[in-house]
């Protein structure tokens, strides 16, 4: 098997970028990837995003995950993975502007649902945007449901609180999701 064949990936949509557990020397390009996925956003907040952490603090974060996801290499998306309440929780998914469009997102959670499974977990949760095409539906579409804030577990109810706090809110409605992480592959 040369190079070539052992990156591609037969599933439809991933244009041969297989997603894989991330590499340590993959962290470090993870958060530039992050920011610029999240300029997509602009268009649809009612403010800009509030600023991340610099570049070593946010390396530092993806290094404690449970577990984080690359599609291609180098990656050109990626999934963080943390354990919240329990339960797997995705943290953060990013996708390369450059690359949307053509599934990776859609693989990227399917491998956090596998992730999930083979770790024990029964469900995965996270949080997004509501109205953000790209978020509160596209996770719909993929089998999450919102949560109901009443009905949050201590620490997911927690991290919603620090949204705020951080003024994710007042960007947009934020939702917490849920999806059973046995289905199989939901969605499109």
């Amino acid at each position: 098997m040369n190079d070539h064949d052992r990156d591609r990936d037969p599933r439809p949509g991933l244009g041969g970028r297989p997603v894989r557990v991330a590499a340590p020397e993959d962290l470090a390009a993870l958060p530039a990837l992050e920011s610029a996925a999240d300029a997509l956003l602009a268009d649809y907040l009612d403010a800009p995003l509030p600023p991340g952490p610099d570049t070593e603090a946010a390396v530092a974060a993806l290094a404690r995950a449970a577990a984080v996801l690359v599609a291609g290499t180098p990656p050109v998306g990626f999934a963080r993975i943390d354990v919240v309440d329990g339960g797997a929780h995705l943290e953060q998914l990013a996708v390369d502007p450059a690359f949307a469009r053509r599934g990776l997102g859609t693989a990227l959670v399917r491998g956090c649902c596998d992730w999930a499974v083979a770790h024990g977990f029964d469900a995965v949760t996270l949080t997004t945007f509501a109205q953000v095409p790209f978020n509160g539906p596209f996770y719909a579409r993929l089998g999450f449901a919102v949560v109901d804030d009443a009905a949050l577990p201590t620490e997911l109810a927690g991290l919603r609180r620090h949204e705020a706090e951080v003024g994710l809110d007042a960007l947009g409605p934020r939702v917490v999701m849920r999806r059973a992480s046995g289905l199989g592959h939901t969605g499109r």
